[in-house]
């Protein structure tokens, strides 16, 4: 069976990256340039990604004619929920992010309480899909089949947030690499805005992701030193508020306002060959 092949309800993740957007339009391309009534494509937006991410989302949309439903965790009467916004009302400043760390009282997100992915972006599927009347739904993840650790993790736990949703990930069944995903690209009029490196888009998801490597996170700073300001007030606020590993986003490298500083003097002090932690919102 064709594995981009869709007969049930199914999320498909698009994380606003190649690899995800390339699994978009193999799906299209199995149901004849169309996206199937049975699907929804979805985008959930933390307020940090790169302005050239939701562009990138925006034309995917516009250029293939694919419904696209925007979405941002929000917080209404104390409670988990969601807005749906698009291109152009889509949070710009880390407002969702922020709106998760304080329902926690400003306990900061990091490797060991990682709440961030799955509140800003699978509990906001999970969350959205319920209120359209879904009840059990598969949903397709941009996972390739050169990211082992990834593919050997969901198809261990298919079911990671309840029996309602299973995943699949059709990318590593058709022996996706990160080089076909690339060549593609190469093939297409348009392109994700931000620089492809040996497969990998560096400056994709949350822009100074606690984990990206400690090397790829100063590079950043060094590049555009303002990437680094929202991340340094989160954790200026934490600090004010909290004991222990919720006042950092790391606790085992640097705080983003001492990165901050190295990259202002230029230092280079990290392992450039550190891997990044695999997560939901990878791509």
């Amino acid at each position: 069976m064709n594995p981009y092949q869709i007969t049930e309800p199914t999320c498909i993740s698009f994380s606003g990256g190649r690899t995800s957007a390339y699994m978009l339009y193999r799906v299209l391309q199995a149901h004849q340039m169309s996206l199937p009534s049975e699907a929804k494509v979805i985008f959930a937006n933390t307020g940090k990604e790169e302005e050239a991410t939701l562009k990138f989302v925006d034309d995917c949309s516009k250029r293939w004619n694919v419904p696209i439903s925007w979405l941002e965790y929000a917080e209404i009467d104390g409670e988990h929920s969601f807005k749906q916004v698009d291109y152009q009302t889509a949070s710009r400043n880390g407002e969702p992010f922020e709106q998760i760390i304080k329902h926690f009282n400003n306990a900061l997100p990091n490797g060991r309480a990682r709440y961030c992915s799955a509140n800003l972006k699978t509990r906001t599927f999970y969350r959205y899909l319920k209120s359209i009347g879904w009840e059990e739904w598969q949903s397709f993840l941009g996972i390739r089949a050169d990211e082992p650790k990834r593919v050997v993790k969901f198809r261990a736990n298919p079911n990671p947030e309840g029996k309602h949703e299973t995943v699949y990930l059709p990318l590593a069944q058709d022996n996706i690499s990160s080089k076909d995903v690339s060549n593609f690209w190469k093939q297409q009029d348009f392109d994700l805005g931000l620089p492809n490196i040996n497969g990998k888009t560096m400056h994709g998801n949350c822009d100074l992701c606690m984990l990206k490597p400690k090397a790829q996170i100063l590079s950043l700073i060094q590049e555009k030193p303002e990437r680094a300001l929202w991340w340094i007030k989160q954790e200026e606020e934490a600090a004010k508020r909290c004991a222990g590993d919720g006042k950092f986003f790391a606790i085992d490298r640097p705080t983003y306002a001492q990165m901050y500083k190295y990259a202002a003097e230029q230092t280079d002090m990290f392992d450039k060959d550190e891997e990044a932690i695999s997560c939901f919102c990878g791509d």
